[in-house]
């Protein structure tokens, strides 16, 4: 293939040549325009401070806070015409405002960069993202502290190696969840605390000349302080890494339970039902229900966890401060946010509608001998044997009962006396998968009351 021709074919895109290639792939109007919002509120920030301190007279800061209103008015209701020659965000806004109010929109750029406004812009949204992924989390336990009083008496097994273990109750496998995602809350509510401080004033690295009051415009917008180096202030990112990672850890436990979901939904296991609203047919097998929210939602750690080790990447080689690779950290950050704020709210809907199969989980809960633990433990406590002993005894029994073709509670006691003749009919007690669960009352147990003892410390904790 010829030069011209390969040219030709790779050029057909950006047909006006090298100037339409740098604009395209020196803008970032396309995705940063999510953050108008907050650009504007920054800017009326700005302008305020501006005017306190004598650098915009009082007229010039009314014009533009008018002129500003009057731009997220016309984004909020699709009326604002984004331009790609105007690379950014915030360049379309101040373009805007120019039209609108003329000369004194060029004022409201004194004593601060591109550089601190959109670390400041970013951080803001980053901040709105926190507090919806809280809010997201706060739904998603509620949600599983209700499953769990419904289910606090329930048996189902346990497993570990995807292997019947021991019988635990539906409330305790819902509290396990409550913790893991109430560990997410704290990691949210603890970035949005470290993330709280402004950048605005920083200017494009060294700070200004002009006497401008930064603490005034952290207050303004939300912040508990303004960030105490300028060269930081405009070149961390992160805040946006740690959104990021926290979002990953959620989405995992996210997609740990959305795998139990399909488990437990499938006509193997049945021991849930999922509502219609979060599940499909197939296109040819009328007897199909697809778990497909579940699944979906399985698959969204693979783009959050991707988003963080992109960001990572595009940050660990940059020298202080700015860099215009810093522009390839909005579309990471703003996808994944996306993502992790529809697996919370498919989630939370699936667990408020989903119906257990009470009668499939004790089946399964009594089957693959779940009470032999117990059988040991009893052992241990009523004929003082040696743990080990008695873990050897219990295997001889699962081994007969096995070869019988009947779970432990079948045997007789007979039977068991053959393998070990201080057994007592005492042993039938344990036997049982709720005697099991009820027997289990060390702190953090599956005993029904320790599930309704931590019900109640959730409910009081998040009052």
């Amino acid at each position: 293939m010829s030069n011209s021709n390969s040219n030709q074919m790779w050029g057909g895109r950006f047909a006006a040549g090298p100037d339409a290639i740098m604009e395209a792939i020196n803008a970032s109007i396309g995705f940063d325009k999510r953050m108008a919002a907050q650009d504007i509120a920054g800017s009326r920030a700005h302008a305020a401070m501006l005017a306190k301190v004598g650098i915009l007279t009082d007229n010039e800061a009314g014009a533009i806070q008018e002129g500003l209103l009057a731009i997220l008015s016309e984004i909020e209701t699709g009326k604002f015409e984004f331009s790609t020659a105007l690379e950014d965000i915030h360049m379309n806004v101040e373009a805007r405002l120019k039209e609108i109010v003329g000369e004194p929109a060029g004022r409201l750029h004194t004593a601060r960069s591109r550089n601190d406004q959109v670390a400041t812009d970013f951080r803001l949204w980053v901040r709105d993202q926190l507090d919806a992924a809280e809010t997201g989390l706060l739904a998603l336990v509620h949600a599983l502290l209700g499953q769990a009083e419904a289910g606090a008496d329930w048996v189902m097994p346990g497993f570990t190696h995807l292997q019947t273990a021991q019988p635990v109750t539906w409330g305790h496998h819902m509290m396990a969840y409550v913790e893991m995602f109430t560990r997410d809350l704290s990691r949210v509510r603890d970035a949005r605390k470290r993330m709280n401080e402004s950048p605005l004033g920083a200017a494009a690295l060294a700070g200004t000349g002009f006497k401008i009051d930064r603490d005034m415009t952290a207050d303004a917008l939300g912040f508990d302080a303004p960030m105490a180096n300028s060269l930081d202030a405009v070149s961390a990112r992160d805040f946006a890494l740690e959104f990021l990672n926290v979002a990953s850890i959620s989405a995992m436990h996210l997609s740990r339970f959305a795998e139990e979901l399909v488990i437990w939904s499938s006509a193997q296991f049945r021991f849930v039902q999922l509502s219609d609203r979060f599940s499909t047919g197939s296109s040819i097998m009328p007897q199909k229900k697809n778990p497909d929210a579940a699944e979906l939602i399985r698959a969204k750690i693979g783009r959050i966890f991707g988003a963080n080790v992109a960001l990572m990447m595009v940050m660990k080689g940059l020298p202080l401060a700015y860099s215009k690779d810093m522009q390839e950290d909005k579309e990471q950050v703003f996808d994944a946010a996306d993502n992790w704020m529809l697996a919370l709210a498919a989630m939370e809907g699936m667990v408020k509608d989903m119906a257990a199969n009470t009668d499939a989980l004790e089946a399964a809960a009594a089957s693959g001998f779940s009470t032999a633990t117990d059988l040991a433990d009893w052992l241990v406590r009523e004929t003082n044997l040696p743990f080990r002993e008695a873990h050897h005894v219990t295997g001889a029994l699962v081994a007969m009962a096995e070869s019988k073709g009947c779970d432990l509670p079948d045997l007789t006691l007979e039977d068991m006396q053959s393998v070990n003749k201080e057994i007592t009919a005492d042993i039938f007690d344990v036997l049982g998968v709720h005697n099991s669960v009820a027997s289990r009352q060390s702190y953090g147990g599956t005993a029904p009351s320790q599930v309704r003892a931590q019900i109640a410390r959730w409910k009081e904790i998040l009052a």
